[in-house]
């Protein structure tokens, strides 16, 4: 999937959530039942880190989700491509570095940080694949990659009533309470288009990540992935992790485990 399946050039996409950053954090609670905040708690478990190292938090809107690295004292940079969003961040929450920047062109060195993060905001990107890349090179050797994004439910029963849900409901209810209802008409189709777990698990595996496992949430409604960087990462080194997960996807284990 890509922008240009869903008819939205990326400056598009970033004035229609420049739009709507001053409801954001209060639409996504009422659009997910209250769920957003279990499944960021999980994303930060995942990243298993600690303070002295520094977190990248891409897609980070208004900060909400680098809110608790920076309370626990992490060295967290909240980066994302809509001004809007990250000045609605950066008054009220001065204290968190935010910057602005392209997931498919990071403006920061390589082996940059011990950890990154992206929630629900791959899906958002032009070049996914890329943005994978980009990950892979500012993560120091050995450090991890967690995303979080909606995925594809696993009973197909809850499937079609959620997918029904993201085609009539939500845009109903983002009617009510959102400042730009069409944008989250957008984000559901965007959200219907994404690839299932198995499939972002081999867009990890081509792009260079290794250990890839995934976690689903609330019956497969969102995904967690979590991936490592290899410790060699001299050309060979590199070429020998691409290699090795070249792996049929069937054998990932289904569980992050800690």
């Amino acid at each position: 999937m890509n922008r240009a399946s869903l008819d939205k050039r990326p400056d598009e996409v970033a004035t229609m959530f420049d739009d709507v950053a001053p409801k954001y954090d209060v639409v996504n609670d009422v659009l997910s039942m209250g769920q957003t905040r279990r499944w960021r708690k999980v994303v930060v478990e995942a990243m298993e880190v600690s303070k002295g190292q520094r977190v990248l938090d891409l897609a980070a809107g208004t900060g909400t989700s680098s809110e608790p690295y920076a309370d626990a004292g992490i060295d967290v940079v909240a980066c994302d491509f809509s001004l809007g969003m990250l000045k609605v961040g950066k008054r009220r929450r001065p204290d968190i570095n935010f910057v602005a920047g392209d997931a498919t062109n990071l403006p920061f060195a390589d082996n940059s940080f011990d950890a990154t993060t992206i929630s629900f905001g791959l899906r958002n990107v032009n070049e996914p694949k890329k943005a994978l890349q980009e990950m892979l090179r500012v993560t120091k050797p050995g450090g991890r990659l967690v995303i979080a994004e909606f995925s594809q439910p696993v009973v197909p029963l809850w499937r079609t009533m959620y997918t029904e849900y993201l085609m009539r409901a939500l845009p109903a209810i983002a009617t009510k309470v959102a400042s730009n209802p069409d944008a989250y008409v957008y984000l559901a189709e965007s959200i219907r288009a994404w690839p299932d777990q198995d499939n972002l698990a081999a867009w990890l595996q081509e792009t260079g990540w290794e250990n890839v496992t995934y976690r689903n949430l609330t019956g497969g409604i969102v995904a967690v992935h979590r991936a490592f960087k290899a410790a060699d990462t001299t050309p060979d080194g590199a070429a020998a992790a691409i290699a090795a997960n070249k792996g049929p996807v069937a054998k990932l284990r289904r569980n992050i485990t800690r």
